[in-house]
């Protein structure tokens, strides 16, 4: 047995989030690809059951009232909220995290257009308006396809910079800026609190996308005065796949939220079936059309593994996992067969280590061939996702020693 063997037994043995690996369906295989698709809670498949059988195959239609389909949205934010620090009255969940970023941006854009001083001063004696988005260049490559077309829709100019270069490109003319949290290549943790409040200072508005980050570690939004957020539930809130996505408007915005998507589940009174649309109020108004009630109510069962666990504790076990694995990576590895892209100070890390290998698409394979589950980001990066409700540090040394054996 090996001191990295004995001290991963030592670190399980002294886990107190241990437990909760028994919520999940998990086999012998080392699962670190939870920043992709979370494995399956144990209490979903009894509870799909009761959803298709009973609500939808005995009380049918009642069902919309009687087991709560049409309040679903609202409800199943509000368990999302704790996770990513937000008051209850916040989070709708529903549409894709890339169809929620279309309706963030550009009421991002319509809110600033219609602050005070969002007309300035060209300096020829006239006004222009907010007419510039930035956009994280190192983004999700669909978060740029959206930041381009609601550029498009609002007559403004996309310009794609990285997120350290945003507080010197803000200006004036900016109106809304659209930042990951957590790099979904590197792993590399972006510095929330203060990008917001240079974008505020600016006059404008913040969009983040927190799909790399909700369930692994605190966000804060409330704390931090964040005032619109999207994120995926498939990753680490272990929602399914597909699982719906949802849309933060803080509480001071609702009433300005003007979703370029309005449909009659955002109305105010949406059997009313009038031509004419009224907003609903407070978060409904990030709702479009009727809810995926069978992927949602997945992702509602799912979301009770998170009962009594403090999302800090999931952090500080998420930089300890990392932390070993990279541990075991410099001890096992051949010298200059890696290379780490993940920051290695805490407050720059999310809950994934990415290594860049010449041959990573091939190693990947191999890996999955011998039980350890990644992924493999074009054109050479391995990615090692670390979702602490499940993962151990058995399973972290293991996935280390087993990569040492495929890369010689």
């Amino acid at each position: 047995m090996s001191d990295l063997d004995t001290k991963a037994r030592e670190l399980d043995s002294a886990d107190e989030l241990a437990p909760l690996r028994d919520r999940f369906v998990l086999d012998g295989t080392v699962y670190l690809d939870g920043n992709s698709l979370g494995a399956l809670p144990a209490n979903v498949p009894d509870r799909i059951a009761d959803v298709v059988r009973r609500q939808w195959g005995e009380l049918r239609i009642r069902s919309w009232e009687e087991s709560g389909w049409w309040t679903a949205p609202e409800r199943i934010g509000d368990r999302i909220a704790p996770l990513v620090g937000a008051a209850p009255g916040q989070i709708v969940v529903g549409d894709s995290t890339s169809v929620n970023v279309f309706k963030a941006l550009v009421a991002a854009v319509r809110m600033a257009r219609t602050d005070g001083g969002a007309r300035t001063d060209d300096g020829t004696g006239g006004t222009r308006d907010r007419d510039e988005i930035l956009v994280d260049a190192t983004t999700f490559p669909t978060d740029g396809y959206i930041a381009r077309s609601a550029a498009r829709m609002t007559g403004c100019t996309l310009r794609p910079v990285t997120p350290a270069e945003v507080p010197g490109a803000l200006s004036a003319r900016t109106a809304a800026v659209l930042l990951n949290h957590v790099d979904y290549r590197t792993g590399r943790l972006h510095d929330l609190p203060s990008l917001t409040a240079a974008v505020h200072a600016a006059g404008a508005y913040a969009v983040w996308d927190l799909c790399h980050s909700a369930g692994a570690l605190p966000v804060g939004l409330d704390e931090h005065g964040v005032g619109l957020a999207v994120g995926c539930t498939y990753k680490y809130l272990n929602g399914g796949p597909g699982s719906p996505a949802y849309l933060y408007v803080r509480r001071e915005l609702q009433d300005r939220f003007d979703s370029p998507l309005p449909g009659w589940n955002s109305h105010a009174e949406p059997f009313g079936m009038r031509p004419d649309f009224e907003p609903a109020s407070g978060a409904r108004r990030g709702r479009v059309g009727t809810p995926d009630i069978l992927s949602m109510l997945a992702l509602e069962a799912a979301l009770e593994v998170w009962d009594g666990v403090p999302v800090e504790a999931v952090r500080a076990k998420s930089l300890a996992l990392t932390d070993f694995f990279l541990e075991c990576v410099v001890a096992y590895v051949p010298d200059g067969r890696v290379t780490s892209l993940t920051p290695v100070p805490h407050g720059e890390r999310g809950s994934q280590v990415a290594l860049r290998c010449a041959d990573a698409g091939e190693v990947m394979k191999r890996l999955i061939e011998r039980g350890v589950v990644g992924d493999f980001r074009h054109p050479d990066v391995l990615r090692f996702g670390f979702t602490p409700l499940y993962v151990g540090f058995a399973d972290v040394e293991r996935a280390a020693r087993v990569l040492a054996e495929v890369l010689r």
